[in-house]
C-alpha cells in the first residue's frame, strides 16, 4: 500500500499541469519533485512526461501508470471501506460531480439524510457540466455523477435515467403565477431569463422554439441558474429550471418565488442520469449512497 502513496504525486502533478505547481501543493521544492519524476523514469525505463514550455503532459507511458495509481487508489479505498462495514461503522468519502440543477435542494438534503446514519462518511461537490462531469469520472475524481441532458455516454453507467420537465420560475405576484400550467407562447408575453448555450435547459428551450412560429427573446441570460431562478424578486420575469431544481412546494412559503410547469406539448421534459463510470466497482459508501439516490429518483420522477 506504501508504494501507492510515493506514487501519488504523479497524480498531482497531472491535475496541477507542472512540477512547478504541484511541489507548492505537496509542499516541498520543485527540484526535489523533479528528482523523483526522474527517478522512477529510470526504474521504468521511459519517459512519463513530456517536458513543454508551458509544463508537463503523459506521454503514453505516463497515461498507463495514472490509470494504474488511480484505479488501485479506487480499490484501495473500496478495501477500506468494506473493512469498515465489517464493524458496523460505515466509513469513506463519496465524490459527486453533477449539473447546477442539483445544488441547491436535492443534494443537501440527500447528503444529509445519509450523513444522518453513516456520520463517519464525507461528501465532496463538485459543479460539472455535461462533458465535465463525464471526465471526472474517467479520472476518478468523481464516483458518481447526476446530469442533465448529457452530450455523450461512452464511459458512463447510468444507473437510473428520470424524467425532468421544464417549469416557468415567477414571482408569487407574476399574472402567470395563478396558473397550473404554463404555455411557452404565453410566456413569451413577458421578460424572459434564459440559461447559458451549453445548458440542457436552454437545449430543450431551442428545441420548442424551433418547432413553433414564436421566438425566445431573453432580456437577461446568465450560466448562473441560482441567479436566474432569483432575479424573478426584482422583476416581472420568468426564468426558466427543471423541477428537481426547485422545492418540491411550488408555493413554499421559505421560497420567495413560486414555479409552473410548462406544458409538455411545448417543451418536452428532458432527461436526469445518475451514473458511475461504466465497469468501475464502487467503494462501499459511494456504492450505498448511489443506491439511495436512486431509491429517491424513482419515487419522485418517471423513470426515463
Amino acid at each position: 500500500m506504501r508504494y501507492l502513496d510515493n506514487l501519488k504525486f504523479i497524480d498531482v502533478i497531472v491535475r496541477a499541469g507542472s512540477i512547478r505547481r504541484a511541489a507548492q501543493v505537496l509542499s516541498i521544492t520543485s527540484t526535489a519533485l523533479n528528482r523523483r519524476v526522474l527517478t522512477l523514469e529510470d526504474e521504468l525505463g521511459t519517459p512519463v512526461f513530456e517536458r513543454t514550455s508551458r509544463g508537463v503532459r503523459l506521454t503514453a507511458a505516463g497515461e498507463l501508470l495514472l490509470m494504474h495509481i488511480r484505479t488501485q487508489n479506487s480499490d484501495l479505498e473500496r478495501l477500506r471501506s468494506q473493512i469498515a462495514d465489517l464493524s458496523g461503522e460505515r466509513r469513506g468519502h463519496v465524490s459527486i460531480a453533477c449539473s447546477q440543477a442539483l445544488l441547491p435542494f436535492f443534494l443537501p438534503e440527500q447528503i444529509a439524510t445519509y450523513r444522518a446514519r453513516h456520520p463517519a462518511v464525507t461528501f465532496s461537490v463538485a459543479l460539472r457540466d455535461r462533458l465535465a462531469a463525464e471526465a471526472a469520472l474517467v479520472d476518478y475524481t468523481a464516483d458518481i455523477a447526476l446530469v442533465f441532458e448529457p452530450v455523450r455516454m461512452s464511459e458512463f453507467q447510468t444507473l437510473i435515467a428520470v424524467r425532468q420537465p421544464v417549469c416557468g420560475v415567477m414571482a408569487k405576484t407574476h399574472p402567470l403565477a395563478k396558473r397550473g400550467m404554463l404555455r411557452l407562447r404565453e410566456c413569451c408575453d413577458f421578460p424572459l431569463g434564459l440559461p447559458a448555450a451549453p445548458y440542457g435547459v436552454r437545449h430543450l428551450l431551442e428545441i420548442a422554439q424551433m418547432r413553433s412560429s414564436y421566438s425566445l427573446r431573453p432580456v437577461l441570460e446568465s450560466d448562473s441558474f441560482e441567479f436566474l431562478c432569483k432575479y424573478p424578486s426584482a422583476e416581472n420575469l420568468i426564468a426558466f429550471q427543471i423541477l428537481i431544481g426547485l422545492p418540491a412546494d411550488p408555493d413554499a412559503r421559505e421560497f420567495p418565488l413560486c414555479h409552473r410547469k410548462i406544458s409538455e406539448t411545448d417543451v418536452p421534459p428532458g432527461l436526469l442520469y445518475l451514473g458511475q463510470l461504466r465497469g468501475r466497482t464502487l467503494p462501499v459508501a459511494a456504492a450505498k449512497f448511489a443506491d439511495q439516490l436512486a431509491r429517491t429518483l424513482a419515487e419522485r420522477f418517471e423513470h426515463g
